[in-house]
């Protein structure tokens, strides 16, 4: 009696055991819908987040050349400087020693002109000197100790060239808005490739599932076999072809299992999940067919696409560096005017009294004389970029009507295969059935069953990759023509781009 208690509680353990471990395997495991996945992209994936930083580099960059626009604020500060020289006097033609030690500090704010490509500086000087000069050792020294200050307002404008100022600024705002459609299209390419991949982990599932009810079949022929066998109503012969055939199901499932979790580990992988952590996919792969206008499809494409945009921002782009290419060897000039008051004397305090004005005036210009034909060459390699990039855009409208158009002809084509392949399960099916009643009434080998069963199975997996077909060329539409025909909306392209401000 006690042994039978003992053995009913290690039973009961045991039991208590494999229902928490398989409590905690329930638990552990992560239901897949595409809408999750594509949720958890969105955050996880390295490609979108390698695209995020790419655009947050712009962002920042344009940030940092907006402010090198705003007023600029220095102090340069020179505790001690001091120096003793052998000099030669041109005015009295004599060698002299000068001994001189100062201490001086420099404020200056400085602004840059954007509609001139101008800078306006207003720079303070103020220090103490004090310099010793003599002639000869034996002669008296000429000391002069005194505090000075230099106010004065600068005024620096270049001329007869392009305005660098604003070209900087929109060649920036240019790289930002293509990182923003470069992100739009990852965030449009991360949605395909998600789907691909979670369809691909869809069609393993169901092969895995497929096979593992073509094993349960096979084991049921193989059961009907091994009795006739044994009865004596069937040959040996039919018993070796029986055990080949489950043999063949059982490595089919195991293949398929295999296949099964190399493609979960590729969608995890994409997805930035934890490799460790098991998932199970769940799709509606049910045909609904979408009503889809070509011409509707083709025209927003060519409004919308942002491919198109960015050929435009390369054509602006090489126009820039056909102006840049231009300023090579050019005639130019510079303009610079300075006003200020200079004061100094040994008392602090009456450094102004009696100040001194210093106005100047500079014009310079820089005349080309001979080149070599150096700039002519390089304005000409320039002007053909320009007619590469403007060739690039009218091929890429091309090449958007003509995708386009293939798409439309591969989803009406999908259609016509979902209703043929439709049909092929269904025969199979009933193919399948009445070949095994006359398999088990003995009117049909267990070789000529197992090709219906093969038979059966393909159109199975034929039929639900038709479906998932269709899904992906629906999905393949909508990024071409970014045009959702399901929603019967269009996708502005300025909803894919990053909102920095809510994030």
């Amino acid at each position: 009696m006690t042994r039978s208690r003992h053995r009913l509680f290690q039973t009961v353990t045991i039991l208590l055991l494999l229902s928490g471990l398989s409590f905690y395997t329930a638990q552990a495991q992560v239901t897949l819908t595409l809408d999750r996945a594509l949720s958890i992209a969105q955050t996880g994936s390295p490609d979108l987040q390698q695209s995020l930083l790419n655009l947050e580099r712009y962002q920042k960059s344009l940030e940092a050349q907006r402010a090198a626009l705003k007023s600029r604020l220095s102090l340069e500060v020179t505790p001690v400087n001091y120096s003793n020289q052998r000099r030669f006097d041109t005015r009295f033609s004599e060698w002299y020693t000068n001994e001189n030690l100062e201490s001086n500090t420099r404020f200056t704010i400085s602004q840059p002109i954007l509609p001139t490509d101008g800078t306006i500086s207003l720079i303070n000087e103020f220090g103490w000197s004090s310099s010793n000069s003599t002639l000869n050792s034996s002669d008296p020294e000429n000391k002069s100790e005194v505090f000075y200050n230099n106010l004065y307002l600068n005024f620096n404008q270049p001329l007869f060239t392009y305005n660098r100022l604003k070209v900087q600024l929109r060649q920036l705002e240019l790289s930002l808005e293509n990182a923003k459609i470069s992100y739009a299209m990852q965030r449009l390419n991360l949605e395909r490739n998600v789907t691909e991949f979670f369809y691909n982990v869809y069609m393993t599932q169901m092969n895995l599932s497929i096979a593992k009810e073509e094993l349960a079949n096979t084991q049921k022929s193989y059961d009907i076999i091994v009795n006739k066998v044994n009865a004596g109503l069937a040959a040996k012969e039919e018993l070796y072809q029986a055990e080949l055939n489950l043999s063949t199901a059982k490595s089919t499932v195991q293949n398929n299992e295999v296949n099964f979790e190399n493609a979960k580990d590729q969608l995890k992988l994409y997805l930035g999940m934890d490799l460790y952590e098991d998932i199970l996919i769940l799709a509606d792969i049910s045909s609904n067919p979408v009503p889809v206008d070509m011409e509707l499809a083709i025209q927003n494409g060519l409004n919308s696409r942002m491919e198109i945009r960015q050929r435009e921002i390369d054509i602006e782009n090489s126009q820039f560096d056909l102006i840049q290419t231009k300023s090579l060897n050019e005639f130019m000039g510079e303009m610079n005017l300075r006003v200020g008051i200079t004061g100094d004397d040994k008392k602090l305090n009456q450094i102004f009294d009696q100040p001194t004005r210093s106005p100047s005036v500079g014009l310079t210009f820089n005349i080309p004389i001979f080149d070599w034909g150096e700039k002519k060459a390089r304005i000409a390699a320039s002007e053909a970029a320009i007619k590469s990039n403007e060739l690039s855009l009218s091929e890429e409208k091309k090449q958007i009507i003509v995708d386009i158009r293939q798409v439309y002809r591969n989803l009406q084509n999908q259609l016509t295969q979902i209703d043929i392949a439709k049909q092929n399960e269904r025969n199979a099916q009933l193919t399948y059935e009445i070949n095994l009643e006359r398999y088990e009434n003995g009117d049909l080998t267990g070789m000529d069953l197992n090709l219906y069963q093969t038979q059966l199975s393909q159109n199975k997996i034929s039929y639900s990759q038709a479906l998932i077909n269709y899904k992906i060329e629906l999905l393949n539409l909508k990024i071409q023509s970014l045009y959702d025909f399901e929603r019967k909306e269009a996708i502005l392209p300025t909803e894919l781009y990053l909102n920095e401000e809510s994030k």
